[in-house]
């Protein structure tokens, strides 16, 4: 059974830190690009930031770059996101995604992310 599991969210001050932790099972994880989308009330999915199997390409979106970051251990079978610098903003649902060269694709639950003085 072929699971994503998201955990590491909840409700922080601006300017506080988080880490995002999605376990993966059921599925190869090694051989998938992983990433991390957000959804905000009212808005689109917008995509956080991209891994690929090795770690050897990353990406993120303009709206996070030198506060998030995202990793993966793959002996793990795990994909974090460390979000600094929070801010109001960044409230959001936050999912993982896993998707494989050949199209094969899942997704995680989500978790909430709320940011609040």
């Amino acid at each position: 059974q072929v699971q994503l599991v998201e955990s590491g969210g909840g409700s922080v001050q601006p300017g506080g830190s988080l880490r995002l932790s999605c376990a993966a099972s059921g599925f190869s994880f090694s051989v998938y690009t992983m990433r991390w989308y957000r959804q905000a009330p009212g808005k689109e999915r917008e995509l956080v930031a991209s891994i690929s199997t090795y770690g050897t390409s990353i990406s993120y979106a303009d709206s996070v770059k030198g506060r998030f970051t995202i990793s993966r251990d793959n002996a793990k079978n795990t994909v974090y996101l460390q979000m600094n610098s929070l801010k109001v903003e960044d409230t959001a649902v936050y999912s993982c995604y896993a998707r494989a060269d050949w199209g094969r694709d899942y997704w995680g639950q989500g978790t909430q992310v709320s940011v609040s003085s």
